[in-house]
């Protein structure tokens, strides 16, 4: 068992700053601007939940890539989170990752492709969230 912890601090207003005894830096969070009293510019509980999904996805990946000797020399992914009404209630119902992989050898796409796929179903954060998350790869060589 791994323990991670992370501590809010109400700041005023919306906002708040949440921090780690285990990390060094502090990020500043707040209520979307799309709800009532939302904060511009500053990271939102919907966009925190993306970035650890698209961020435990490139580790995963990382690490099958690795394992796999998968030679690439370009890895980035892009996501989008989908926050939905569902019953009067708000849900992140779906999140979009779309990575992109430049090889070093061309005769690797295929194999990348199922790295890429082997990587969205091991990762544990997408499993253990109820949104679905859906994957549209882009391989370069």
């Amino acid at each position: 068992m791994h323990n991670y912890q992370v501590n809010l601090n109400w700041l005023e207003g919306r906002k708040g700053e949440i921090s780690s005894p285990e990390l060094t830096t502090k990020i500043e969070v707040a209520t979307p601007p799309a709800f009532p009293g939302g904060v511009e510019g500053i990271w939102s509980p919907e966009h925190l939940l993306t970035a650890a999904v698209n961020s435990c996805f490139m580790t995963t990946f990382l690490a099958i890539a690795e394992n796999s000797k998968l030679a690439f020399k370009k890895f980035s992914c892009t996501s989008e989170g989908i926050l939905d009404q569902v019953e009067g209630k708000y849900l992140m119902t779906e999140i979009i990752l779309k990575p992109q992989v430049e090889l070093v050898n061309e005769a690797d796409k295929e194999r990348a492709e199922r790295i890429l796929q082997k990587s969205e179903k091991a990762c544990l954060i997408s499993n253990s969230i109820k949104s679905k998350v859906t994957l549209v790869t882009t391989i370069e060589a």
